[in-house]
């Protein structure tokens, strides 16, 4: 598994924005598909935003398209998470995950299980 770090959570008001960034020691060429996840108390674990780095596609969640995106700095092997406009709905913790080397985002880009490596999340909070 490799090993994944979130950071950059924060608490902000409605329409602001935050930057998160998963740092992944183990990432490598082989690791093609990265996610965000976010899950609430009681909730289930929903994906937000997907990555597919070999293929150069990117998925996003119905309700974050248009404020929400995702990016790679391979040489740093860290992915991000841009969120502007936020709203009350978006407070959550945050998880970054990978599926196993040479595996493709695909139709299963938000299906939790396809993931075998999770960071430990960070938390957003937004108020109105």
């Amino acid at each position: 598994q490799v090993q994944l770090v979130e950071s950059g959570g924060d608490s902000v008001q409605t329409g602001g924005s935050l930057r998160l960034s998963c740092v992944g020691p183990g990432f490598t060429n082989s690791t093609y598909c990265m996610a965000w996840f976010r899950q609430v108390p009681g909730k289930e674990r929903e994906g937000v935003a997907g990555l597919d780095r070999e293929e150069s596609s990117r998925y996003y969640a119905h309700d974050v398209k248009g404020r929400f995106a995702i990016s790679a700095d391979n040489a740093k092997n860290t992915l991000y998470l841009e969120m502007n406009s936020l709203k009350p709905e978006d407070t959550a913790m945050y998880y970054c995950a990978t599926k196993r080397p040479f595996v493709h985002c695909s139709w299963a880009v938000f299906v939790e299980s396809a993931y075998n490596s999770w960071g430990q999340g960070t938390q957003v909070t937004v108020s109105s």
